[in-house]
């Protein structure tokens, strides 16, 4: 590694993660200080019993139908990245380990053809998500809505989803090579392996963690550190 992939591809994770966790627990602590009011601010119709009340919890939070009601193609963009953006996470974790029964079922070969067709479907449906999203904002009435952060953050995001297209599309480089780099990063000793290092990746490598890095340190002081707090936000609305 050079020194800006050492710094930008190594240390500055170490950082950003850091950040980001002490961000959330200072946005929990600041939110459990605010005084509770005594008023009742469930929605009506109220949902009888626990379970009535979870399920709509569940519902409001994962199917948020109030933006149906509104608009169905920002439901269906706004769910699309939501739904795309979870599934490329969990993909993410083959990174740090196999997933063993797929690999069992599908065998090595078709387990780099199956991430390779999902992961590519997702990240385009994050791309084409992102756009629209991105797009809709210098529209009316949106773009009198919408502040500088909006911008920044769908701006963000998009580049580093683009940085995992490139590296997704165009890399030469086997996941077992990734997994070598986020094993260095979980030994506190970040590196690049030779066949990272010989490959066309590096550069889109170091520059998607870099940005990803940004994002992580910025998400507990930005809007979007509402999800959060959406399952209690929900729950209290169903009261």
């Amino acid at each position: 590694m050079n020194w800006f992939q050492y710094v930008f591809a190594g240390w500055f994770v170490y950082v950003a993660l850091i950040v980001f966790v002490g961000g959330l627990i200072w946005q929990i602590v600041k939110w459990r200080r605010v005084a509770k009011s005594r008023i009742v601010m469930g929605m009506f119709p109220k949902p009888a019993g626990l379970g009535a009340r979870s399920a709509k919890m569940l519902k409001d939070t994962f199917f948020f139908p109030w933006v149906l009601d509104y608009s169905k193609s920002i439901w269906l963009f706004a769910g699309a990245f939501h739904l795309a953006g979870l599934l490329m996470f969990v993909g993410h974790l083959r990174l740090i380990h196999e997933f063993t029964p797929l690999v069992a079922w599908l065998g090595a070969s078709g387990m780099d053809q199956f991430a390779f067709l999902t992961g590519g479907a997702f990240g385009i449906v994050l791309t084409v998500a992102l756009i629209y999203l991105l797009l809709r904002r210098f529209g009316t009435p949106y773009k009198d809505l919408s502040v500088p952060e909006d911008y920044l953050l769908l701006i963000l995001l998009l580049l580093i989803v683009t940085m995992g297209n490139h590296l997704r599309f165009f890399g030469t480089v086997h996941v077992t090579d990734y997994r070598d780099y986020v094993m260095s990063l979980l030994t506190f000793k970040p590196a690049f392996n030779a066949a990272i290092l010989s490959s066309n990746v590096p550069w889109s490598l170091t520059t998607h963690v870099m940005l990803a890095c940004a994002f992580l340190i910025y998400f507990p002081f930005s809007k979007l550190v509402h999800s959060i707090g959406a399952f209690a936000t929900n729950l209290v609305r169903s009261e």
